[in-house]
């Protein structure tokens, strides 16, 4: 199960709104799977069913009310010095800070989505999956998510053009 961990984290971070929610969903899941360790194991697919265990828990815990509240954001880090940014950058040629801010903004963007565009787009674009297999996990058919993803990607698209970021 350990194998799976990291990738059911990542899921549930771009899934949900707030990373150490989706860390304890995962938490959850996996202790789940501990106790249905021997049906799991009998599965033709152990980690299609991981992964579907993940999309319901997530789906779980954002209709529970008390789940609902965010924590604030935290107060912003001040600006790096010019000194420290000239050495950021020159350091290994690329901007580390600026593409973490960059990878921040898109989760931003990416959470905005409604549950389900999101669902589609996470599993489609970040985990790859054909869209028979997004079905199998979101319990609809293949035009449905089809669909979901061709409407969270064109949402996309506009919250980029409002926030005035270009692609390259």
């Amino acid at each position: 199960m350990a194998w799976k961990g990291p990738q059911l984290v990542r899921l549930a971070r771009t899934l949900l709104r707030d990373e150490h929610q989706a860390e304890d969903v995962v938490q959850d899941v996996l202790a789940t799977c501990v106790l249905k360790w021997s049906r799991i194991q009998a599965v033709e697919n152990p980690s299609a069913y991981l992964n579907r265990m993940l999309v319901n828990a997530v789906t779980t815990s954002r209709r529970r009310p008390w789940r609902r509240e965010h924590a604030a954001d935290p107060v912003d880090l001040p600006q790096l010095t010019e000194q420290a940014q000239h050495r950021l950058a020159t350091a290994g040629g690329s901007d580390v800070a600026g593409s973490h801010a960059e990878r921040q903004r898109c989760l931003e963007l990416l959470r905005r989505l409604p549950d389900k565009q999101r669902v589609a787009v996470v599993l489609r674009l970040y985990e790859g999956l054909p869209d028979n297999e997004i079905a199998d996990l979101m319990d609809c058919s293949t035009a449905t998510v089809r669909s979901n993803a061709h409407r969270g990607l064109a949402t996309l698209r506009r919250l980029l053009t409002e926030e005035g970021i270009t692609r390259a």
